[in-house]
C-alpha cells in the first residue's frame, strides 16, 4: 500500500505566550519559537506504521511549513517513515486551509495516487478540523473524519471505529480514502536510535511552488478565500465610585 501521512509543525505550546499576530498580514509570527510536531499527526503516523506493518508498503509524509522546519519533519522519518516531501516557498505562507490543501495535493500527486492519506484531525494552533475532508474532495477520494479506532483492512477497504457525539459508530470505507484521526486511535512510539541513524538515509525533498506547477496566485496569503478582516484589544479600565 502506498500511505500518505500529513504533518504540520506547530509552535510549541509551552511558548504559546510568545506567540502575537503580524498587524498587517494578520497572521501568527512564528519566529524564534521552538516547533514540534502536531501532536495529533504522530497519531496518523503511527497508524500508518502499523497498517504497513500489516500490509506491507510504503509510508510518505507530506507538509507544508518554511525551511527551518526540516528537523522537525526529520523526525518522521527516524519514527519509521519510508520518505519525506516538505513543501515550502515563500508563497505559501499565510495560507488558509483552502490554500494549504492546494499546495498538499499537487505534494501528494506528485508522487503518484495513494490508496491512503492519513492526518491529525486538528492542528495545535489552526484547530480547524477542515484540512482532511478538503483533502478528500480535491483528490476526489472517500473521506472519514475523528477515526478512534482501527478494526480491520485489506488493500480494498477498512473499517474503523468513527467518533460521534455520544460515542462511536462503526463504519467501512472503500479504499482510496483520506482518513483524520483522534488521539485516541493509538499510542505514537517514540524515537530510538537506531531510528534517528537510519532516518540519515532517508531522502527528504524540498519542493517549493515551481516545482509543484504553483501558480503562486493561487497559494498563501493571495490565494486564500477566508482572511482576516482586522483585530483590536478592547479597552478595559476602572473607576471608583461612592
Amino acid at each position: 500500500m502506498d500511505i500518505v501521512v500529513c504533518v504540520k509543525p506547530v509552535p510549541d505550546p509551552k511558548q504559546w505566550s510568545k506567540l502575537a499576530l503580524d498587524p498587517v498580514t494578520k497572521v501568527l509570527r512564528r519566529e524564534g519559537i521552538d516547533t514540534i510536531l502536531n501532536p495529533l499527526d504522530r497519531n496518523a503516523l503511527e497508524t500508518a506504521l502499523q497498517i504497513r506493518q500489516k500490509l506491507g508498503g510504503k509510508v510518505r509524509v507530506v507538509s507544508m511549513a518554511p525551511p527551518f522546519t526540516q528537523e522537525v519533519v526529520r523526525e518522521t522519518l527516524a519514527l519509521g517513515a519510508d520518505e519525506a516531501v516538505l513543501l515550502s516557498d515563500r508563497a505559501f505562507a499565510g495560507g488558509d486551509s483552502w490554500a494549504t490543501v492546494l499546495v498538499l495535493a499537487a505534494g501528494i500527486l506528485r508522487g503518484g495516487q495513494p490508496d491512503l492519506v492519513l492526518c491529525g484531525a486538528e492542528s495545535a494552533d489552526g484547530s480547524t478540523g477542515q484540512v482532511g475532508p478538503q483533502l478528500a474532495h480535491l483528490l476526489e477520494m472517500a473521506q472519514l473524519t475523528y477515526v478512534c479506532g482501527i478494526e480491520e483492512i485489506t488493500p480494498e477497504r477498512l473499517t474503523v471505529r468513527w467518533q460521534v457525539e455520544e460515542g462511536h459508530a462503526r463504519v467501512e470505507v472503500r479504499l482510496p480514502a483520506v482518513l483524520t484521526v483522534t488521539k485516541e486511535v493509538n499510542k505514537p512510539r517514540g524515537m530510538t536510535i537506531m531510528g534517528v541513524v537510519q532516518a540519515r538515509g532517508k531522502p527528504l525533498t524540498v519542493l517549493s511552488a515551481a516545482d509543484l506547477g504553483i501558480d503562486p496566485a493561487t497559494c498563501g496569503l493571495t490565494g486564500s478565500p477566508t482572511q482576516m478582516g482586522d483585530m483590536w484589544m478592547p479597552e478595559s479600565g476602572r473607576r471608583q465610585q461612592v
